[in-house]
């Protein structure tokens, strides 16, 4: 059965199927050669992947990502992180990576922090003097902070697939997120400099005091939602909701750009972004069912550890790996799949469940830049109007920081572990 698995879920991909599709199929067929299994386990275990309280989160943190774009939220962001970095050379491309950080505290989501901050600040950089692909490739790598800094649903899925705590999870992700973002926006600088690119980035530099007042009631929404689940007041499910709320809130009562009228438009944005996940969610269910049934992690496991003796060797093994499987699967597929997998190998190495964890996800981010999928590095192109090919000689630089990044994360567990130490107490 697992032959059977592998080839067809290989064939489908190469075929270009969509990949919820290709993965239910992949497991029918595995079904069918199996031959003592009943077809009614295909709707038994889809349903029963998505009968899950914490996947609550997602819909509800979409949700709250378009009610920001929305509602004016991502402006104030921009003005206030151009206030903060805009003033030096480079400070505009330096405040795009800032601001994205600070969209990704709420969004959950790397493709609506692209648009809702790529729609704003691609145009800026552009008529600052920016090359259109400089200004894309800083967009697509900067957006990648919307599955590290917490919430993120890619967090969500591996704590759900893998039985870890999401709390926990989502303190590790401060330290990779950080390091990320300071990675970029050291590299950007660095690049305007060499390129005397940036030079007028202080032009129509919002001040610092007016831009902070009004960026308050937006820097609001994530201090309460992250605030809420470090200190235990609600869970990181609950805290979707409360996401939402406070994404309305601002929107509608305090800036005022949110309408009754856009509700509908956001709602059938929400569905269609949480349907297509959800169903990834639910064939992913029931193919790591028939991946655990038919022993495969534990022959994974085996060889691995005939292979890889130290806990070094096997972290770089699986990093190239997952290197791999970023470029061609979707994120959300490859943690479904992946991580009951790996995860226990890792834990058999010593290795954190949390930290291992920040190590997939950061992992799998750098597959959202890099092609063929890369689907920040196509938002971005979108945004910016421009081909793909044309993008990818400025993207190295960015794409070898990130791993630089990725390579600390991986072989400094502090990074990740430090915050969930300090403020859990968890040795």
């Amino acid at each position: 059965m697992n032959l059977a698995l592998a080839l067809s879920l290989a064939i489908f991909f190469l075929a270009g199927v969509p990949i919820a599709v290709a993965i239910g199929l992949a497991s029918v067929i595995g079904i069918e050669v199996q031959g003592r299994l009943p077809m009614l386990l295909v709707a038994q275990r889809m349903f029963t992947g998505l009968d899950s309280y914490p996947l609550m989160a997602i819909p509800l943190f979409i949700l709250a990502g378009n009610l920001m774009s929305a509602g004016g939220i991502s402006h104030r962001l921009v003005e206030l992180a151009k206030s903060i970095v805009g003033g030096i050379q480079g400070g505009l491309a330096a405040s795009c990576v800032l601001t994205c950080m600070m969209f990704a505290s709420v969004s959950g989501s790397s493709v609506a922090t692209t648009f809702a901050i790529g729609a704003i600040l691609i145009p800026a950089m552009v008529r600052h003097g920016y090359p259109k692909p400089m200004a894309a490739s800083v967009q697509a790598s900067s957006a990648e902070l919307g599955v590290l800094i917490p919430p993120s649903i890619p967090l969500i899925l591996y704590g759900v697939s893998t039985d870890t705590s999401i709390g926990q999870l989502f303190l590790a992700g401060l330290g990779p997120g950080l390091l990320v973002a300071v990675s970029l926006m050291a590299l950007v600088l660095i690049l305007c400099r060499i390129r005397g690119i940036g030079l007028q980035d202080a032009v129509d530099r919002p001040r610092l005091g007016p831009a902070l007042v009004q960026a308050l009631p937006a820097l609001l929404v994530p201090l309460v939602i992250l605030g809420g689940i470090y200190s235990g007041i609600f869970t990181p499910t609950e805290a979707s909701a409360v996401a939402v709320a406070a994404a309305v809130l601002v929107g509608m009562v305090f800036y005022r750009e949110l309408k009754f009228r856009d509700l509908p438009d956001i709602l059938k944005r929400t569905v269609i972004s949480t349907s297509a996940i959800m169903l990834i969610i639910s064939a992913a269910a029931l193919f790591s069912f028939l991946i655990a049934r038919s022993g495969l992690p534990n022959e994974v496991a085996a060889w691995f550890k005939d292979m890889f003796e130290s806990r070094i060797a096997f972290l770089f093994a699986v990093n190239i790996l997952l290197l791999i499987v970023g470029m061609f699967i979707e994120t959300s597929a490859a943690i479904l799949v992946l991580a009951p997998i790996l995860t226990p190998i890792a834990i058999a190495y010593g290795v954190d469940p949390v930290h291992f964890g920040l190590i997939i996800v950061v992992n799998l981010a750098l597959g959202m830049i890099t092609p063929p999928l890369g689907v920040n590095l196509f938002a971005a192109c979108a945004v910016a109007d421009l081909p793909v090919e044309k993008i990818i000689p400025q993207l190295m630089w960015f794409v070898l920081t990130v791993f630089a990044a990725l390579m600390i994360v991986t072989y400094v567990p502090a990074v990740s572990l430090w915050p969930m130490q300090m403020i859990m107490g968890i040795e």
